[in-house]
């Protein structure tokens, strides 16, 4: 893929901004993508992220790094992988195909599409904010999708209604703090509880359960920010105090990605 070079000032602070944004909402690209992984039927039609890279200091006058989207979208809770979706302009240390891996702070946007609509593409969006009606236009043809107004940036795709309080405050009970009821899970997510509970109750052992990579079910849906699920998980056996190989627990995880009301939860 190939998108219009539009240079900028390191330290325009809109651009910086923008690069915070991205940061802030990353938790809800992440979410959708990891709901995506289970759909049968893809939902998604693009998810990327966009990264800085460089060759090192410059003196031909280009700038040192060089902005490009990833796909193949990996997150740890540390670091973002993925495969190198553009073919660098001019730095020669990486190219089109390449796997990467950059630290998550270093993440400078991201963006999905879903149904021709874009959703995110902070830096995306100021960029369409700068140019006039004409421009905008031309660009977004390019692109061949909806961004909507720059100024009204869609973080989440809401395919149907948001769930309902009474559902999580039916999972923790009267107990249930105020901060916890304004939670709204994933529509998938809410879907998916009466099975997640059968299977559970099957087999209570899963909710115990370490994957290959040293991982439980209770890690991957705290970073996912699946409040139902890891609280069913929860109820089940899930050890809140488990570890990663990294040295995480799942309310670290939650706390890191910013999924705060979930990582209140896990105790």
């Amino acid at each position: 893929m190939s998108e219009p070079i539009f240079m900028f000032d390191a330290n325009d602070p809109q651009m910086q901004q923008a690069y915070r944004s991205a940061q802030d909402t990353f938790r809800y690209f992440w979410r959708e993508l990891a709901w995506e992984r289970r759909r049968i039927v893809p939902g998604l039609d693009m998810a990327m992220v966009k990264l800085p890279f460089t060759d090192g200091p410059r003196t031909d006058g280009k700038s040192e790094y060089e902005h490009m989207w990833v796909g193949d979208i990996g997150f740890d809770g540390d670091s973002v992988s993925g495969t190198l979706l553009n073919a660098p302009n001019w730095l020669t240390s990486v190219r089109k195909g390449d796997a990467v891996s950059v630290p998550f702070s270093h993440i400078t946007d991201w963006m999905m599409t879903a149904d021709g609509r874009a959703y995110g593409g902070h830096t995306v969006n100021l960029m369409r904010a700068r140019m006039d009606r004409s421009a905008r236009s031309q660009h977004d043809q390019a692109w061949g999708l909806d961004f909507g107004d720059p100024a009204d940036i869609q973080i989440e795709i809401q395919r149907q209604p948001k769930a309902k309080k009474g559902l999580l405050a039916s999972l923790f009970g009267k107990s249930a703090p105020k901060e916890i009821l304004t939670f709204c899970d994933h529509p998938m997510c809410v879907n998916m509880l009466p099975k997640v509970e059968a299977q559970l109750k099957a087999d209570p052992g899963i909710a115990r359960s370490i994957d290959d990579q040293g991982w439980s079910l209770l890690h991957h849906e705290a970073l996912a920010g699946n409040l139902g699920i890891t609280t069913l998980l929860l109820r089940y056996g899930a050890d809140p105090s488990a570890r990663t190989p990294s040295g995480y627990t799942a309310g670290d995880l939650a706390r890191k990605i910013g999924w705060l009301e979930l990582a209140e939860s896990i105790r």
